[in-house]
């Protein structure tokens, strides 16, 4: 069946549903990451409805932000939801989801909302969760999924949902890549490739940091494994594992210090790029706790989130990667 192309509320509601409605919100200018999202969606939904809203949503830029030149391509988008298994699309007008003008009454992103990007960004975060608000109201979906490369929007969507007693689940969706490693976004159009080459710096120090975070982790379940004695040091080295046992006395020696050695990890790759020409400008690297988004400490146990932004020409790109530091015992 053709997908349906709808503008209003009304439209929209008045289609007939079966089974679960499955909602992937975008601001268009649709690439391979949000097909992901689509075809996780159909998969979610099953036989029920895939619904793509494609808003770009004016409370969402601040001042000197690039609203004017954000891409509009609903046509080109309403193809690729289409191919991705979308049933429809929803491409409201500003005045149907805002038909007052700017809503005086808004949603506050509270003090999450403040760091990272809210810090950069002030008041970013509260028109976003207006918008998603709004939209779940006008798509009323079972469940709504996020891409995880906006990971700071999609907790604090979650954070929204649970603490206004939404009845809809949130699905994040991992980061979609290209070969090189840069995440998709909208903004690398706007990358020439001078500036592109710059801008693989940010994947590559989050992997810097993923990779010095795997290998203290290996090293700490080593040495949790067999105790980092003299003793066992000489063993190893007697059959050749020197740098093994050493390793794991290291280790064992040391003070909890994962966070730390993963966060220089990252600051030495974007160090050097922050000499290259066109240069990277860092706005923030950080490594967080995903249910609120303050630093961790360097003792911090469980999930986190290794994050970074930066400026490479007037092109603002961000990115972050998943990590789980195990408890030492």
């Amino acid at each position: 069946m053709t997908i349906a192309l709808l503008s209003t509320a009304d439209e929209l509601h008045a289609r007939v549903r079966g089974g679960r409605r499955a909602v992937v919100m975008t601001m268009g200018a649709l690439h391979e990451g949000h097909a992901t999202l689509i075809r996780t969606a159909r998969k979610i939904a099953g036989d029920g409805e895939v619904v793509v809203t494609v808003f770009v949503n004016p409370l969402q830029f601040g001042a000197g932000e690039d609203l004017d030149r954000y891409p509009r391509t609903l046509d080109a988008d309403v193809k690729i939801a289409e191919q991705a298994g979308a049933d429809a699309v929803f491409a409201p007008a500003v005045d149907e989801v805002y038909p007052g003008g700017e809503p005086q009454v808004r949603v506050s992103a509270g003090p999450m909302g403040e760091r990272l990007e809210g810090a950069t960004r002030p008041g970013h975060f509260d028109g976003m969760l207006t918008v998603v608000a709004k939209l779940l109201h006008l798509t009323r979906p079972d469940v709504a999924l996020f891409g995880q490369k906006d990971a700071q929007q999609v907790a604090l969507v979650r954070r929204m949902v649970r603490d206004l007693n939404f009845g809809v689940e949130i699905v994040g969706v991992p980061t979609v890549r290209e070969a090189d490693g840069l995440a998709l976004s909208s903004r690398n159009r706007y990358l020439s490739a001078a500036e592109r080459r710059t801008a693989l710096a940010l994947s590559q120090a989050l992997f810097a940091g993923s990779d010095r975070h795997a290998a203290q982790e290996a090293l700490r379940a080593r040495a949790r494994e067999v105790p980092a004695t003299h003793a066992r040091a000489e063993a190893l080295s007697a059959i050749g594992e020197s740098r093994a046992a050493a390793d794991t006395h290291a280790v064992a020696k040391a003070d909890p210090g994962g966070p730390a050695a993963v966060r220089a990890a990252a600051r030495l790759v974007l160090d050097d790029a922050a000499r290259l020409g066109p240069p990277l400008v860092l706005d923030y690297l950080a490594l967080v706790d995903p249910s609120d988004f303050t630093e961790v400490p360097d003792d911090h146990t469980g999930e986190a989130v290794l994050a970074v932004a930066a400026r490479v020409g007037t092109t603002r790109l961000i990115d972050n990667i998943p990590l789980t530091f195990g408890a030492a015992s």
